[in-house]
């Protein structure tokens, strides 16, 4: 395939190493560069969907992913302030029917180092750790992509996959910072052994309370559960991975119950976050130039669907680099119309779930225990089909440019 250099991508992330690997399957040559002097991951468990798994398997990696992934039998809502089940989605047979893969999780890592293993396998990808891209310029034929060291690098295109805190969207969007949410997120991880014997479900559970909800789910092997909790404290400003102590934690926690906080009080080696997100923006293009994953579109954890949603990028990505041969520009601009309005719902709806179903209080709560606990499990099938089921990962280009607007 005829193109000027290479498609760079600025990133080694889950999404810049999806965009290579989708785009290398299909015949590109392709230049990540990461900014971190190694590749690796920030975290432990992960939540996948099936629409996680429908990527993985365009990206030609689905039988690695599935390898490693612990597939958990439900998703359990529970009262943080009582310790009474809410509702619980059964994500066992049934629900593999319906969406034709499972929901799992995996160790974040695991599934980092799969991606750069294939893309290390792969002839046409090459990786590059120490390189921090400034900026671009483009001319119309390619772009040249400017590192902090001085270095220029011309390409076909250039992919700004580089995350919260994106130089490329700066220059493509100039939207400013990021909007801090006042919520922060703390992560630990349990052993087993150490986790309340009558807690440890093969299930992705979350206590939902007053401005707070605690998260945990067995990771891959078994020996460990995941633990994310998170509380309204107003933080004002951003935090990545700062070590805090237990009563920093517990501090968000105290109105739950004893149960609950059973569960916090086994936490090691606490880490936090302060969580922020984007408002959905329309222009991910310039040129020859365009964003993905949270580039595009960062996102609340909420739905637990950051990753998914990057890869998902990744896979219409490289369709459309596909379908455009020769026409970058056009390849870029049908990508974003494909997925513009897909991630702006999960934008939006992540944020709602927070504010309105983890983290109510008084009649508010009462009310979403009330319509939660009595729906049927088709009825919850059919409340997360749009996520789900509908990905439009399948559809070719152009049935997703006559249904999408743009």
């Amino acid at each position: 395939m005829r193109q000027e250099g290479p498609i760079l991508v600025t990133g080694g992330g889950i999404g810049g190493l999806s965009a290579a690997l989708g785009l290398a399957r299909t015949g590109h040559e392709v230049t990540v560069l990461e900014r971190s002097p190694q590749l690796g991951e920030i975290g432990a468990g992960i939540q996948l969907g099936p629409n996680a798994f429908e990527a993985f398997d365009h990206l030609g990696m689905g039988d690695e992913a599935r390898a490693m992934a612990v597939y958990v039998d439900r998703l359990r809502l529970m009262d943080a302030l009582t310790a009474e089940d809410i509702a619980s989605i059964d994500l066992t047979e049934p629900f593999r029917r319906r969406f034709g893969n499972p929901y799992a999780v995996v160790h974040r890592g695991d599934l980092h180092g799969v991606l750069v293993r294939a893309c290390r396998d792969n002839p046409r990808v090459t990786l590059r750790t120490g390189a921090t891209v400034s900026g671009y310029e483009q001319d119309g034929a390619s772009v040249t992509a400017r590192l902090s060291s001085g270095e220029t690098l011309r390409g076909a295109v250039l992919i700004g996959a580089d995350g919260l805190w994106s130089r490329i969207r700066a220059r493509v969007v100039g939207d400013g910072p990021p909007r801090v949410t006042g919520h922060t997120t703390y992560r630990s991880v349990i052993p087993t052994e150490m986790m309340p014997e009558d807690l440890r479900w093969n299930a992705a559970t979350l206590w939902a309370g007053p401005k707070c909800h605690i998260v945990h789910y067995p990771l891959p092997g078994r020996k460990q559960f995941n633990l994310v909790v998170t509380y309204h404290n107003g933080a004002p400003e951003p935090v990545a991975g700062q070590p805090v102590g237990m009563e920093e934690v517990m501090a968000g926690f105290t109105h739950v119950h004893p149960r609950a906080q059973s569960i916090i009080r086994h936490g090691r080696d606490w880490k936090l976050w302060v969580l922020c997100d984007r408002d959905p923006v329309e222009r991910w293009v310039d040129g020859r130039v365009a964003l993905l994953g949270d580039a595009a579109h960062p996102t609340l954890h909420y739905l637990a669907q950051g990753a998914c949603m990057a890869m998902e990028d990744a896979v219409v990505l490289s369709q459309e680099m596909e379908a455009h041969a020769g026409a970058p520009e056009a390849a870029l601009e049908a990508y974003r119309r494909r997925r513009v309005l897909r991630t702006a719902r999960v934008q939006l709806q992540s944020r709602e779930v927070g504010d309105h179903i983890y983290h109510p209080s008084g009649p508010h709560a009462a009310l979403r225990n009330a319509i939660m606990s009595a729906k049927s499990r088709e009825e919850w099938y059919d409340a997360i089909a749009w996520l789900y089921g509908d990905t439009g990962l399948d559809r070719s280009p152009a049935e997703s440019r006559s249904s999408v607007p743009a």
